[in-house]
């Protein structure tokens, strides 16, 4: 393995550097989906259940200790609930937009890797032709094969290890872009839901202060 390594050359190292850093990605990012992985129904029936006894700070508690985009998105919410509907709504839609760079954290890099991977093979492989050439045009004919091998097997070793980066590269890309417009998708969509809520609970509560 490690005389596969030394027969790529330069090359081969800068592209085991980038699948060293995609994987890192990957596996950071993986982690964080599965950390701020919810259950969504439950979590918003004990908010809205909290909410409409006006007990806001136990349902900003419980957001508290449920790390992910809504619960980030209901604290919002509750914490502008003395405002309007609109401005309500504008200011939700405001903090999904800003759930976006945390979601997206990484994706871009990896989707960089898995386009550059195949050309940094390439680019080894036209170095790698160039030095069998140059071996070929200093010396004519060539006794030793074994000369002219090391130029192409350095072509040929840094094309394999390109595609080898870029294809789990783009799998993962593609999978965590999904991931990603799943997640704000869902945001987007329960902006308004979140607002029903919450006002909600302002009209509950103020039924029951005149009985107080």
């Amino acid at each position: 393995m490690l005389d596969f390594i030394i027969k790529g050359g330069l090359v081969l190292w800068v592209i085991m550097g980038l699948a060293l850093v995609g994987l890192a990605i990957v596996i950071e990012r993986l982690m964080y989906f599965r950390r701020i992985a919810v259950d969504e129904d439950k979590l918003f029936s004990r908010v809205r259940a909290s909410v409409e006894k006006g007990h806001y700070d136990e349902a900003l508690a419980i957001c508290d200790t449920n790390e992910s985009p809504l619960s980030s998105l209901i604290k919002v919410g509750i914490e502008h609930r003395g405002h309007s509907e609109l401005a309500q709504k504008e200011v939700l839609k405001d903090a999904a937009n800003q759930e976006s760079p945390r979601l997206e954290r990484g994706v871009s890099a990896l989707g960089t890797i898995a386009h550059i991977a195949p050309l940094l093979g390439l680019l080894g492989t036209v170095t790698g032709t160039m030095k069998a050439f140059g071996v070929l045009g200093r010396f004519g004919a060539v006794a030793d094969p074994s000369i002219l091998a090391k130029g192409v097997s350095e072509a040929l070793i840094t094309t394999v290890g390109g595609i080898v980066v870029a294809v789990p590269a783009v799998i993962f890309y593609n999978y965590l872009v999904g991931k990603v417009n799943l997640i704000l998708v869902k945001i987007e969509n329960q902006v308004n839901s979140l607002v029903l809520m919450i006002n909600a609970g302002r009209i509950t509560e103020g039924i029951r202060r005149p009985r107080a």
